[in-house]
């Protein structure tokens, strides 16, 4: 089996000036990288491609400053304040934008921020704070703020764009790619990173496209940055909902193994700083496989995944609203290392282990088979709880899920699951699921769509213009 891998190819600085190429800039702070990535989409063929991206570690934020207050934490204990995070946002939104020849006024058309940092807060009011930090950092640059919010009119479309833009037809209504976001009666998120999700649910139906995959509804998308998060979407229309959401841990699984090499910082060390170096090969994998799998087995005793049980307010270290979910039939799904990280000590004892028994390579051998069964294991709660459909489409981004040689792994453990006959063409993985997604919110909140090219809609179905105007007129 072959797994289909999605990367989309640049643009050149020219065809950005001449054709219609809608620019918009992802500004992401998560726990491990900070990123910017300008994707344009050509709204003559409705796909995204790159312009430019950049990328620093969260943690060498600059520390806090006398006078300022600290509001949050990453998952590695690094302080956070207001200033500190919109002064981050701003260098690295000019930096990228610098480095693509581009204007921040002239040539970028929207931003779209996000985090995965919350993991690391307490209350609402400190995500809140977040937000707030990344809008200013986004001003602090000089990004007009009508780039970050769906315009009231045609009239405040640019003028090459409007001819694309179905404003005059339908508005945004909060529906990203057709699916409804999950929000009680109170209208609050049951998971802290739900935006994360949001957007790597749209990105991943984005960049599907690239490989033949038709990953419209309905689908799960699963984000393995540091953090986890994605959904579980259901196949209604024309708008369908969110019925699961992921949790908890992900890219810090790795992360807790490497720590204990002494290859990297026991504390705030990620895979990231070592993957660079490691090309596994085919032979070593298959002389070894056994022991890689019992090493995999070892660690998989100490990952918990499971329907996050009632009464929860934290799990994997994410804040949750588990009667919330309840409430509106949303499953929580999550993925813990003992309670809220208790036993990542434990990772890094076996990472150490495997590290001075054998090498680099087969520690991230291991790592992959880990990982691997991590989303076996997260679908196979969903199935159970009959949240996947005969013809459910499955994608998979972030660092954690499509590196070294974990698709071919993930679908061979899918496969086993029996979900449906053709795992190939209905199992995705994608590069830069944040910066997509942001890319077709941007969109969405633009009513940029291409009925010829859609996002959203049933898996085979048609364009949903038509029933969203019916449904928006009643």
């Amino acid at each position: 089996m072959k797994p289909r891998i999605a990367e989309s190819p640049s643009v050149r600085l020219l065809d950005l000036k001449s054709k219609a190429y809608f620019i918009v800039a992802s500004v992401e702070v998560g726990n491990t990288t900070t990123k910017c990535i300008l994707t344009a989409t050509n709204l003559e063929d409705g796909k995204t491609r790159l312009v430019t991206k950049t990328v620093s570690m969260t943690r060498d934020v600059r520390p806090p400053k006398e006078g300022e207050e600290v509001f949050g934490r990453t998952l590695t204990g690094v302080e956070l304040t207001r200033q500190s995070v919109a002064e981050l946002v701003r260098d690295t939104l000019i930096g990228a934008v610098k480095k693509a020849n581009l204007d921040i006024k002239e040539d970028i058309h929207f931003v779209v921020r996000s985090t995965g940092v919350v993991a690391g807060f307490d209350t609402p009011d400190e995500v809140g704070e977040f937000i707030k930090a990344l809008a200013e950092g986004c001003l602090m640059a000089g990004v007009p703020p009508n780039r970050m919010t769906p315009p009231m009119a045609l009239a405040n479309i640019p003028a090459k764009f409007r001819k694309h833009s179905k404003l005059e037809n339908v508005v945004f209504d909060g529906a990203v790619a057709s699916v409804t976001p999950p929000t009680g009666a109170t209208g609050v998120e049951i998971v802290a990173n739900e935006m994360e999700g949001e957007l790597a649910t749209a990105g991943i139906k984005e960049g599907a496209k690239w490989v033949d995959v038709d990953f419209r509804n309905p689908c799960i998308s699963m984000d393995f940055g540091t953090t986890l998060d994605g959904r579980v979407i259901g196949p209604e229309l024309p708008y369908a909902k969110t019925i699961g959401n992921f949790c908890g841990y992900a890219g810090a699984i790795p992360d807790a193994i490497i720590q204990g090499t002494a290859l990297v910082d026991s504390k705030k060390g990620t895979a990231l700083d070592v993957s660079d170096n490691v090309s596994l090969g085919s032979l070593t994998l298959m002389l070894k496989g056994k022991t890689i799998r019992e090493y995999a087995d070892r660690i998989n005793e100490y990952i918990l995944i499971e329907k996050v049980p009632r009464g929860r307010k934290r799990y994997g270290s994410v804040p949750v609203n588990s009667e919330a979910a309840d409430e509106i039939g949303v499953v929580l799904i999550g993925c813990d290392v003992g309670d809220n990280g208790s036993d990542m000590n434990k990772l890094s004892e076996i990472g150490a282990e495997i590290y001075e028994k054998h090498d680099l390579k087969l520690l991230f051998a291991v790592i992959d088979e880990v990982m691997a069964k991590v989303v076996q294991r997260l679908v196979k709660v969903a199935q159970d709880e009959g949240l996947v459909f005969e013809d459910t489409a499955i994608g998979v981004t972030g660092r954690a899920g499509i590196t070294g040689n974990k698709p071919k792994l993930i679908l061979k453990y899918l496969h086993e699951l029996g979900i449906n006959s053709n795992i190939e063409e209905n199992v995705v993985f994608v590069d830069d699921g944040l910066a997509r997604g942001a890319a077709v919110m941007a969109r969405c909140m633009n009513s940029l769509g291409t009925t010829f090219n859609p996002l959203g809609g049933h898996r085979g179905g048609k364009c949903i213009l038509g029933q969203r105007m019916k449904l928006q007129n009643k």
